[in-house]
């Protein structure tokens, strides 16, 4: 049995509306995201903020808002793609937002869906709609007129029209009260044309029949000569003093405001069906225009296919349009909505990268970023990137609540191109600025004489030190004095002592101070040198002299020096540290020899050294050292962290009792050294930050310890700070200034971002090379010429840094396309094994042959890169094929690819450093087309764009049949219009297809009959409502008693990555019974029942409700509804309502 639950909710928007909402307030806007609506105000700053959510069941395709008669605030009108539509507003007895209206169409779906997507148009005084679902039909609704039902809809007829393929409709302004609409439609579907014709919507004066639509109802009908036109942007009449004037002679009529523009690719056309006229302007510059807004009644926002902002003016004598003008605004996003905010705010919503919110100024023709929603949509390809288990080979990676697992995606489109790294994480918010200082070295928090709590910050740098003091309510002061410490060199160390003293480090003496009396008690220097590390506790000081005398002081002797050691020239001291919880032991990292050693504080001797540097890595030195309780006391001892300068982090189980080293691990945190901070919690534990370009917060949970990203990717240095007027706070410095800071008290998804300007279509992670292999293409637009280019690069792991030069996918003078990336080991031609990236690729052949088919266009490559001792990619062989390559496999040492109409396993051989050889052994040839391979041992799934899934089994050559063979074992029989799979467990696959269903397959080697086991039998299935364009499976070692075991990570086109896990046995039939007596009780905005929106549908069946599958989003909200509901959907399961909590809050964990 199945569970999925997100990891990031699906964020690209792709309806946008602003709506006056709620009574005596300004108008709000909403966002449709996939299966959310989310209400965002504006501020007065122009900046938009996130007020409220409301789930919804279903996949919202149409976003629409209507004005109720003398109604104060408006009605949202929501359709979903499963054919549910439902209004909703403000209730004034309630006074909350209440579901209005809910329809369902129950009827069998026997019409023929719409070419383009489900449109809706509302006539300008908000109380006529028309909805087109079908191709050649139309529905008509309208608002109630009689009193008591005014906020309710009213269906008033369906009615077939001749046109089939309608691209826009839009209601045109009129005077008379009677609603005209306009049709911008294709007369043929094999050939582009565009036409125009106007209709009234209804028949009668009373405005209560429906018009019939027919070919005698047109009142206009335009031929427009830009088959590309897809736009209509209906014109108000304008303001008051902008009267139209009735011209009796049509001969000499003008075009007057209050027709409707259509925007083709080369053209504009202005049209007044009142004066029958027509004003055309062709365009300078051609472009595929994708979304509008209006400014006024003569300006309008145009975004194009290119992420271009286009302004459109026309161009007026009084209310005469004498013509149009198109002129070059600014760069957006690729934008899927527009909406204009008033006060000169434009929100820019797009599918293909960030939202956006500008600033727009017309005269001066300039927009201004003011806000970016971040949006990962649409996901091409992702790969995780495990940053732990870094020091064995096993492939085992991270449950991703632990932040190790990083998921990095190919996100956008097109110059809205970006890798983004998800990552669950700690938050960090700012309570405030303290200053702006650059290059702070160091941190310190004190109390002052008596103080309770904290009140005093020790800033250091490298030439001073600055001290700021703070009161109880919050006030800051910087002091030029506080008691005899020195403030003209670099603070090393500064810490309160148990007697009212405070010992303060620099790198020329250690000073006891007297808080009270402020006098230095006592001082010590070096003879000679300078003090380069330091530690303390509160009985002892351990610092360096010019890293390579190390010397230990006995801190209640009044700094009395205790022991020396002399390196001389042997080693160098790296760090130090003295743990806080152990006061006669100290551990120090050596230079030269990579070790680290426990030493006793009373002899500087060694109690134990252990050996840091890796089989991979000769030169890598520790830099910063600590040792605390982090685990339970109960549970564990003490855990040793060192940072290491390449980025690493190595842990050691400390013993208590002789504080022997074992059960070393590794992590990854960066490319660069860590600082460690001890924050200290309750109970003597305490948890570790480690300052990088990546920040990590080390803690304990659930028995172990967890890295969880921080999202203070600024920060350089940070101390506890738990002030009277900021407790339990932090203090982080960056490059630029100091801020007070909360850590977040649970673990959120955080997303960060490289943009790269292309689409990244792929991607491969190399664990050894520590390196990501794109697959890229770019788009642009030059001498009204589109341009594609597509080639693969190499960049670092952690900074996304791009790694040697781009290799050119150029097949002579086609346009070449990457198809396919991955990453395999094979033997080099020295037999060693060697990392290499495979990429397929496809091209348009000239086809030239006098045999030539147009099917048999179409070719492809297969090209084998390597990277340099350099970390420079190059080409170590490639392989012309017959067809494109759509996917690429391994198996051993083997290559599968996934080919237009054949599945083939080549052997490879490396000849050379630059040469390899590919030899063809078997093939397969699949239902249709295949467009993924999902392989597991001897096993090849592949994945029919039409025909669902084939498992084919390699035959090696035997004795008897000296060829080896691909032998189909088992086949899913539906028709299903496949996009990726995965292996998930023993016979078992995981399956998505292009209407958003996931379906488990099994494959039944336990069948009676030979037919039996050649099926594929359905063991889960449920519809996610979002396209997954990848799957990629993780093994993750969970513990005996998880409830779910995860199996894989799945990407979709609306930027949603979900978990999928199986779950274990002994929780199966509690959870499914849990889901459905929860689905009975949990309402959402529409009210669409729970088993609808998740039951599976396509073209061939449609079922009950999910089947066998559990929604981990859904049981998250059992923890949000009151205690009563909570018992009433615990009744009769077994476990009470604290039991369901904790499985919910364990299941939440695991995402």
């Amino acid at each position: 049995m199945a569970y999925i639950a997100p990891i990031h909710r699906p964020n690209s928007v792709r309806h946008a509306l602003r709506v006056n909402l709620f009574p005596g307030e300004d108008e709000c806007l909403i966002l449709a995201k996939t299966n959310r609506l989310e209400i965002w105000k504006l501020e007065e700053s122009g900046t938009i903020v996130h007020t409220d959510t409301k789930a919804v069941h279903g996949t919202i395709s149409i976003l629409q808002k209507l004005r109720p008669r003398d109604s104060e605030t408006e009605l949202v009108f929501v359709g979903t793609d499963r054919f549910h539509y439902f209004t909703f507003g403000w209730d004034t007895a309630s006074k909350k937002l209440e579901t209005v209206d809910s329809f369902f169409d129950i009827h069998e779906k026997h019409m023929r869906d719409a070419q383009s997507q489900d449109m809706c148009a509302v006539d300008p005084t908000g109380r006529f709609m028309v909805v087109l679902l079908w191709e050649g039909v139309i529905n008509v609704l309208r608002m109630h007129m009689v009193k008591a039902k005014r906020q309710n809809l009213h269906w008033m007829d369906q009615i077939r029209v001749s046109e089939l393929f309608i691209k826009c409709a839009a209601f045109l302004h009129v005077e008379t009260g009677h609603p005209k609409i306009a049709f911008l439609y294709q007369s043929r579907t094999d050939t582009p044309d565009s036409h125009i014709v106007t209709y009234p919507l209804t028949a009668d004066e009373k405005n209560a029949e429906v018009s019939r639509f027919d070919i005698r109802d047109q009142v206009d009908h335009i031929d427009f000569q830009d088959p590309g036109a897809s736009m209509l942007i209906p014109v108000g009449k304008g303001e008051e003093n902008q009267k139209r004037y009735i011209v009796r002679n049509a001969s000499t009529a003008r075009a007057q405001l209050g027709g409707f523009i259509v925007v083709g690719e080369t053209r504009l056309l202005y049209y007044d069906d009142a004066a029958k006229k027509e004003v055309q302007t062709p365009l300078q510059e051609s472009s595929i225009f994708v979304a509008w807004a209006e400014y006024d009644v003569s300006h309008y926002f145009i975004a194009d296919d290119y992420g271009v902002l286009w302004l459109l003016e026309l161009l007026l004598d009084g209310v005469v349009v004498t013509g149009m003008q198109m002129t070059k605004f600014g760069v957006t996003s690729r934008a899927s909505s527009l909406v204009y905010m008033g006060n000169n705010i434009l929100f820019v919503g797009s599918h293909y990268g960030d939202s956006q919110v500008f600033y727009v100024d017309l005269e001066a023709t300039n927009l201004d970023l003011i806000q970016t929603l971040d949006s990962i949509a649409p996901i091409l390809d992702l790969s995780v990137m495990d940053m732990g288990n870094r020091e064995g080979e096993g492939q085992t990676t991270n449950e991703y609540s632990s932040g190790q697992a990083r998921i990095v995606t190919g996100s956008g489109v097109h110059k809205d191109g970006s890798l983004r790294s998800v990552r669950s994480g700690v938050g960090l918010d700012d309570v405030g600025v303290l200053a702006d200082m650059e290059n702070v070295r160091a941190l310190f928090s004190l109390k002052s004489h008596e103080a309770a709590k904290t009140d005093t910050l020790v800033v250091s740098f490298l030439t001073e030190t600055r001290i700021f003091t703070f009161t109880p309510s919050g006030d800051v002061e910087e002091v030029d004095k506080f008691g005899g410490m020195i403030f003209e060199e670099q603070t090393l160390l500064a810490r309160n002592l148990p007697n009212g003293r405070v010992l303060q480090v620099t790198t020329s003496s250690a000073l006891l101070i007297d808080l009270e009396s402020g006098v230095v008690v006592s001082t010590w220097k070096p003879a000679e040198g300078q003090i380069t590390n330091v530690s303390a506790n509160e009985e002892w000081l351990l610092l360096a002299v010019n890293g390579r005398v190390l010397l230990s002081i006995q801190i209640q002797q009044d700094l009395v020096r205790v022991e020396h050691n002399d390196l001389e020239e042997q080693d160098q001291v790296a760090c130090i540290h003295l743990p806080p919880e152990y006061p006669n032991i100290g551990v120090v990292g050596f230079w030269k020899s990579g070790t680290i050693s426990i030493i006793d504080l009373k002899t500087l001797q060694s109690i134990h050294g252990e050996m840091l540097r890796r089989k991979d890595d000769n030169a890598s030195i520790p830099r910063d050292i600590a040792l605390a309780q982090v685990l339970p006391p109960h549970l564990a001892g003490p855990t040793l962290f060192v940072a290491m300068e390449d980025g690493f982090v190595i842990t050691f189980n400390v013993s208590k009792t002789d504080f022997s080293l074992s059960g070393r691990k590794s992590v990854v945190l960066g490319t660069q050294q860590a600082g460690l901070i001890l924050l200290p919690r309750a109970d003597g534990i305490y948890n570790v930050f480690a300052t990088s370009e990546h920040p990590s917060l080390c803690y304990a949970a659930e028995g172990r310890i967890v890295y969880s990203a921080v999202t203070a990717d600024d920060a350089t240095c940070v101390c506890p700070f738990d002030a009277e007027a900021f407790p339990d706070s932090i203090v982080v410095a960056t490059e630029k200034e100091v801020k007070i800071s909360l850590i977040d008290t649970e673990r959120r998804t955080h997303v960060q971002t490289l943009p790269m300007g292309q689409t990244i279509r792929r991607i491969a992670y190399s664990r050894n090379e520590r390196a990501f292999g794109l697959g890229c293409f770019s788009r642009h637009v030059k001498n009204n010429e589109e341009i594609v280019a597509s080639s693969f690069k190499l960049v670092d792991e952690v900074v996304f840094k791009q790694l040697g030069n781009d290799i050119i996918l150029d097949s002579s003078h086609r346009v070449e396309l990457v198809e396919a990336v991955i990453r395999a080991e094979f033997s080099d031609s020295y037999g060693n094994m060697v990392e290499r990236f495979l990429v397929g690729t496809s091209y348009l052949d000239d086809g030239d042959g006098p045999n030539t088919e147009p099917e048999d266009v179409v070719r492809g490559r297969i090209l084998i890169i390597g990277v340099d001792s350099e970390r420079n990619p190059y080409v170590v062989g490639s392989r012309n094929l017959k067809g494109a390559c759509r996917a690429i496999g391994v198996m051993d040492d083997k290559i599968v690819a996934a080919l237009a109409k054949t599945v083939v396993l080549y052997s490879y051989h490396e000849t050379s450093s630059t040469t390899a050889e590919m030899t063809k052994i078997a093939s397969y040839r699949p239902a249709t087309y295949p467009v993924d391979l999902a392989i597991e041992g001897n096993i090849i799934a592949v994945v029919d764009l039409m025909k669902s899934m084939t498992l084919v089994e390699y035959v090696a050559p035997t004795v008897e049949d000296p060829k080896g063979k691909l032998v189909e074992v088992s086949r899913h029989y539906q028709s299903v219009w496949a996009t990726a799979a995965c292996h998930v467990d023993g016979e078992s696959w995981l399956e998505s297809d292009a209407q958003g269903n996931l379906l488990v397959l099994r494959r039944n080697i336990d069948g009676v009959t030979i037919y039996d086991k050649r099926r594929m039998e359905v063991t889960s299935e449920i519809n996610l409502g979002e396209m997954v364009n990848k799957i990629r499976k993780i093994t993750v070692e969970a513990s005996e008693n998880a409830p779910v075991i995860p199996r894989a990570f799945l990407g979709t086109t609306a930027g949603g990555v979900y978990l999928f896990g199986l779950i274990a046995p002994n929780y199966q039939d509690l959870l499914i019974r849990f889901q459905n007596k929860l689905a009975e009780a949990v309402e959402t905005t529409g009210n669409i029942l729970f088993s609808r929106y998740r039951s599976f549908r396509n073209e061939e069946r449609e079922s009950e409700g999910p089947f066998r599958f559990i929604d981990g989003e859904f049981l998250e909200r059992f923890l949000d509804i009151d205690e009563k509901t909570q018992a009433e959907i615990c009744a009769g399961l077994g476990p009470d309502v604290e039991d369901m909590r904790n499985l919910i809050e364990e299941l939440k964990r695991i995402h």
